[in-house]
């Protein structure tokens, strides 16, 4: 389930990147930083990267999740702090 999810975010880092310019492109790593200190993204577009990353999870598995409601605000250390804690709250959320 972790691979399908690391495929999927950075299936979707790859769609956010083809329109930011060089020095602005997100790493395809799991260390990425994607939220807070050292991100390359705007509110908007880790906005855009969550929607896309939801529909494309909804396209493959005919599961709709949403990931950022309030159990993932609330939560003391963010799941969209990198790709590798992204890709980790993917999976528990798949799992329940």
């Amino acid at each position: 389930m972790k691979e399908f999810a690391l495929k999927v975010v950075y299936s979707c880092i790859d769609e956010l990147n083809e329109d930011l310019e060089e020095d602005e492109k997100i790493a395809k790593e799991a260390s990425a930083v994607l939220f807070g200190s050292g991100s390359m993204l705007d509110s908007m577009s880790l906005v855009n990267l969550i929607t896309a990353i939801e529909e494309l999870i909804e396209d493959e598995k005919g599961v709709y999740l949403t990931l950022a409601d309030e159990n993932a605000m609330s939560m003391t250390d963010s799941p969209f702090k990198t790709v590798d804690t992204l890709s980790d709250y993917i999976v528990r959320l798949l799992s329940k």
